[in-house]
């Protein structure tokens, strides 16, 4: 089975969300289960530095704007999995963000690098840039990559099967329809059954309704996404794919995220011996300037700061849990950065009330290890979220999740009901409104959790003892494009219609 990833980030090279990490993990459970797996990926200036021995495949010539654009075939460095290179240097040498201007504004020409991703994947697919290895499949990943299944779906001789993966539905690609003409599409395909959106062209409509298949990143938010208030506008178009569309949950890479091997924390630990997570939190008070103090209950944040993740909501119940703090109760961290408005009220909260809450704006892989190991509870109140992966990081550290009843959230999190901690299956504390009240409780149930040790040990060690492994998600992934593979190899002829 050749299958062939199209994604725009991955970690550890170019990273602005969980996106990179699924690209950084499971192409390799997919080569331990059995593939031949190969990434294409824009050249910017971290993966073409992060690539070793790489050749020339193909000239392409001058393309979506770009006057030379080199298709180059190489291995990540730190991983040796096997991706092609765009080197497209008027198109993706540029710093930072791979989709922001320094500004924060989008790069104006978004269109053009993005939907150069997708023409070369689907020419990749279609077996005519690199005549030694053509894929059976062909897995887009997020709106960046999406274009790709249009472009396959309207060449009926590409014979690769298809797969597009919705890791955010609220980040949607959208463009002027002005520009199609740009994309070298028929224009049949600009029209509302197609790629129009409200007036606009949308990347993300090129993989729902093109793709063979399309998958999300936890069960229930490919449930979620079907119904109008999670659906971002095009609920009714995943409705009309039916079971088309599935969730296979994320995972964690047991080599990135480890206590017991982590070398970025203060000091090693495991479920058989948890005293290094106390010199880990006591390290993290004391780099943070928090009392130190074992205590109190150390929540944390490791996260954008954005509405999405329910931060507002945070701010509005930080008196209730300040208000224990003052009284020698818990504690608060928060990394990330985002929303200004976000930003200026967590740093004031730190100015009023020094030695119990920490913020530090930035986003520093590092500190968030060093969080994940030293924090007692991590908080993920998110208004939706499509799989979440702190919460997975933090079960496998120990740290308790505080979460909100939604998409992969509640795929992960057993709440501590009183049936849940009987029968020994609560592995951290949910909340269903998206209020403050329902958060302020949700945080005061962890308390209450937190002074009782015996049973806060329980809660940590049903946390650290799921598997929430890529093998199990890849196990998924390959059968799945075993099933997309026979149906669509023998009836290729069936796309001629799109």
């Amino acid at each position: 089975m050749k299958v062939l990833h199209a994604a725009a980030e991955v970690f550890p090279l170019v990273k602005t969300g969980g996106l990179a990490d699924v690209l950084g993990a499971l192409p390799e459970a997919l080569i331990a289960a059995g593939a031949d797996v190969r990434l294409v990926l824009p050249g910017l200036p971290a993966i073409l530095k992060g690539m070793n021995a790489l050749q020339v495949v193909c000239d392409l010539g001058a393309v979506f704007g770009a006057g030379r654009v080199t298709l180059r075939l190489g291995q990540m460095a730190h991983n040796q999995v096997a991706a092609y290179v765009i080197d497209a240097p008027y198109l993706y040498q540029r710093p930072g963000n791979p989709y922001l201007m320094p500004n924060g504004h989008e790069w104006p020409d978004n269109l053009q690098r993005f939907a150069l991703l997708g023409w070369v994947a689907a020419h990749l697919a279609a077996g005519e840039l690199d005549l030694d290895w053509t894929p059976d499949v062909l897995h887009a990943h997020d709106w960046h990559a999406a274009l790709a299944c249009a472009y396959v779906a309207c060449h009926p001789a590409s014979r690769a099967a298809t797969v597009y993966t919705i890791h955010n539905l609220a980040y949607q690609g959208l463009f002027t329809q002005d520009d199609f003409h740009l994309l070298g599409l028929p224009s049949r395909l600009m029209v509302p059954v197609g790629l129009e959106f409200h007036g606009q062209l949308s990347f993300m409509k090129a993989g729902l309704k093109y793709a063979d298949r399309i998958t999300t990143v936890s069960p229930n938010y490919a449930r979620e996404i079907a119904t109008e208030p999670f659906g971002c506008g095009l609920d009714g178009v995943i409705r009309a794919r039916g079971t088309d569309v599935s969730g296979i949950l994320n995972g964690v890479d047991g080599a990135v995220w480890n206590p017991a091997t982590d070398r970025l924390i203060a000091a090693p630990y495991s479920i058989l011996a948890l005293d290094g997570k106390a010199l880990c939190k006591t390290a993290l008070q004391q780099e943070l300037g928090l009392t130190v103090e074992a205590s109190a209950p150390l929540f944390s944040v490791v996260s954008r700061l954005t509405s999405q993740k329910g931060l507002d909501l945070l701010i509005d119940a930080l008196p209730s849990l300040l208000g224990v703090a003052e009284s020698g109760g818990a504690q608060l961290v928060v990394l990330g950065n985002g929303d200004p408005a976000l930003e200026a009220a967590f740093v004031d909260a730190a100015a009023v009330h020094p030695g119990c809450v920490a913020v530090r704006l930035a986003y520093d892989e590092a500190l968030a290890h060093r969080i994940m190991a030293g924090a007692d509870a991590i908080l993920v109140p998110s208004r939706f979220e499509p799989c979440g992966l702190t919460q997975l990081y933090a079960l496998r550290y120990g740290t308790v999740p505080v979460v909100r009843q939604v998409g992969g959230l509640a795929d992960t999190v057993v709440d501590a009901t009183h049936a849940a901690l009987l029968d020994d299956q609560a592995t951290g504390f949910m909340f269903g409104p998206a209020t403050p009240v329902a958060l302020a409780d949700a945080l005061q149930n962890a308390i209450s959790a937190y002074r009782r040790p015996d049973l806060w040990r329980q809660i940590m060690a049903r946390g650290m003892a799921q598997n929430f492994s890529w093998d199990l998600a890849a196990t998924h992934y390959m059968a799945l494009y075993r099933d997309v593979v026979q149906e669509v190899s023998p009836a290729l002829d069936v796309k001629t219609s799109l």
